[in-house]
């Protein structure tokens, strides 16, 4: 008969029910027979008969920059995950980000635990050792405990009392080996970069410009995370690298520090107020610090190295310069800088600081505007130069000036001044100039006035030679502790050179050439004074005879320590440069300046 193959099945029956029997909603029985599959499932993507998908189309790789970097030869950066690379801009917000973070939960917990002003707070375990205040790039230092000199100083201990914390002006950090890193990385992209041959040739104004906006923007692509005021420092640091003399900078812009004494790399002392402090300047190391020795001393034709460990040498604005370098310095390079003010020194300041009084002063004066010969003796440090510097100033405009120095220091204030310097042998062993060579030379140039900036030596001879032959009013400086000790000095350094000449002789010449003697000295307190004024009058027998003009005496000290004194005349109306300070019209003020001191005296 009739199939049941065909006849329609329900469609809400599954495949899995087709043996069971059919039933109807009211409970009678469906025919048995086999049920229509399920209908196929949508086509897959990309299969026949189906939908064609949008073509994939790879991009190219680009930077975080939308640099492309197709064409780039460097292996492919993964895309994402572990391995994967991240860019600046990327890695330096992360890094932003997980400062701040750390910094808030720091606070939060300082917030929890009981403060310590002096030592930090407490540590979280209850124990008295205190929590470290977490430092700054430039602010961080080799150790806890200081450098150089101070090292090991600031150790605590456990259960040692504590004291009241003292209260510390505020220094220039000190910077630790990090921070030499990161400034050698940057200062190596620099040199990259730009062209340092060009760069010096520059003004020092313009070649900060160019140099602080390429580091900014090493600093920038590089992604290191710095603060304004260590950024700041950092470009100030790299330009006084490339333009001066590195860590020196700061302290030889300064007006108030007379010396700096580097002694070695991390020992920087400076002389402020006739007393000796340390800084907290630092270099690198001792190979930084030769280095700008040589830079220093090469720029006056001088050189410092292995075969010549020591020289003397002058900065641009006439600072001193000595330089004794390894192996004869044990610790590193030794640099010791006798600076000068900018401004150039006038009698008028001397008195103002209270080296010498106003009377005292008009006798100086007096003996150096009527071309008497003056020598001036003292300590290290005393002032001799600047007050050679100050009588300078005294001798008239028209007059011709030759000066003889080891190291061109002096500062004239004459327009018709010769300046000389000596110089050493040169590497071959010949070339050498010495201060002999240079005085002796001065008498065939037609000066009327020599001043030797330091006679230490057979030059002496030659000196009291142009004093005794019509070159009246010179000057020159020696290293002695009185007015005599300067005179007996003078005739050693003659004896020494050489000259087979009886003492007598000697002192008969000295007698003939020097007229006055002005002792400078460097008291306990730093204070720097004009001691004795004093005059040579003539021979007795073998003896120099001496008398003192001018004296200063000391009558106390203050709360501060510092000493109160005052200069006293010793009672001689007339000396015996009286004569010739009446052919200058001077003699009236003479008398009237050591009549006046007298007067004090007593």
């Amino acid at each position: 008969m009739f199939s049941k193959k065909n006849e329609p099945s329900s469609p809400g029956n599954s495949g899995e029910n087709a043996s069971l029997p059919a039933t109807s909603p009211g409970g009678a029985s469906r025919p048995n027979g086999p049920r229509k599959a399920p209908p196929p499932p949508p086509p897959r993507p990309g299969a026949a008969g189906g939908a064609r998908p949008l073509p994939k189309i790879k991009s190219k790789p680009v930077d975080a920059l939308n640099a492309d970097l197709s064409e780039s030869k460097a292996p492919p950066r993964p895309a994402s995950g572990l391995g994967a690379r991240k860019s600046i801009i990327e890695t330096a917000s992360e890094e932003r980000q997980s400062v701040q973070i750390a910094e808030q939960r720091k606070l939060n917990e300082d917030k929890l635990l009981p403060a310590d002003t002096k030592r930090g707070g407490l540590r979280r375990d209850g124990s008295d050792e205190p929590t470290q205040k977490p430092l700054g790039v430039e602010d961080q230092r080799e150790g806890a405990s200081g450098f150089g000199a101070n090292r090991g100083r600031n150790k605590s201990k456990k259960n040692e009392q504590e004291k009241p914390a003292a209260k510390v002006e505020p220094e220039r950090p000190t910077h630790d080996q990090a921070y030499y890193d990161l400034k050698a990385e940057i200062f190596s992209s620099l040199i990259d970069a730009m062209d340092m041959s060009r760069i010096v040739e520059l003004a020092r104004s313009e070649a900060e410009g160019e140099i602080t906006q390429i580091v900014n923007e090493i600093i920038g692509v590089k992604g290191h995370l710095m603060s304004i005021t260590e950024q700041k420092r950092l470009v100030e640091d790299i330009c006084d690298d490339v333009l001066g003399y590195g860590p020196l900078e700061p302290l030889l812009a300064r007006d108030d520090i007379a010396d700096i004494m580097v002694n070695g790399a991390e020992q920087v002392y400076i002389e402020v107020n006739g007393k000796i402090e340390l800084t907290n300047i630092r270099f690198k190391d001792n190979q930084q610090l030769l280095e700008i020795c040589q830079r220093m001393v090469q720029k006056v034709g001088r050189r410092v190295d292995d075969s010549s460990p020591i020289c003397d040498a002058r900065l641009l604005d006439g600072s001193r310069v000595n330089v004794i370098a390894p192996p004869l310095a044990i610790d590193g390079a030794t640099l010791t800088i006798r600076k000068f003010k900018k401004d150039k020194l006038k009698m008028s300041d001397l008195i103002k600081f209270g080296a010498l009084t106003p009377e005292a002063a008009k006798v100086i004066q007096i003996a150096a505007a009527c071309r008497c010969n003056i020598l001036i003796s003292g300590g290290t440090g005393s002032g001799k130069t600047t007050l050679l510097n100050c009588l300078s100033g005294f001798a008239g405009d028209d007059e011709r000036i030759i000066t003889c120095e080891d190291s061109a220091e002096l500062q004239l204030q004459q327009p018709h001044v010769v300046r000389l310097e000596t110089r050493p042998p040169k590497l071959e062993g010949g070339g050498e100039v010495s201060m002999r060579d240079l005085v002796k030379n001065c008498l065939r140039m037609r000066p009327e006035r020599i001043i030797v900036g330091e006679v230490r030596g057979p030059e002496a001879f030659d000196l009291l030679q142009a004093m005794n032959t019509g070159h009246d009013g010179s000057m020159g400086t020696l290293h002695a502790n009185t007015p005599r000790e300067g005179l007996s000095r003078v005739e050693s350094m003659i004896t020494m050179g050489g000259f087979s000449l009886p003492s007598k002789t000697i002192r008969e010449m000295m007698c003939a050439a020097i007229n006055v003697v002005v002792q400078a000295q460097r008291l306990r307190d730093g204070s720097r004074r004009i001691t004795h004024i004093s005059e040579v009058l003539g021979m007795e027998g073998d003896t120099i005879v001496t008398q003192d003009l001018v004296r200063y005496k000391i009558t106390g000290e203050d709360d501060k320590g510092k000493l109160i004194g005052k200069h006293v005349s010793t009672g001689i109306g007339q000396p015996a440069f009286y004569e010739r300070a009446r052919g200058y019209n001077m003699d009236v003020e003479l008398q009237d300046a050591l009549a006046s001191m007298e007067e004090d005296s007593n």
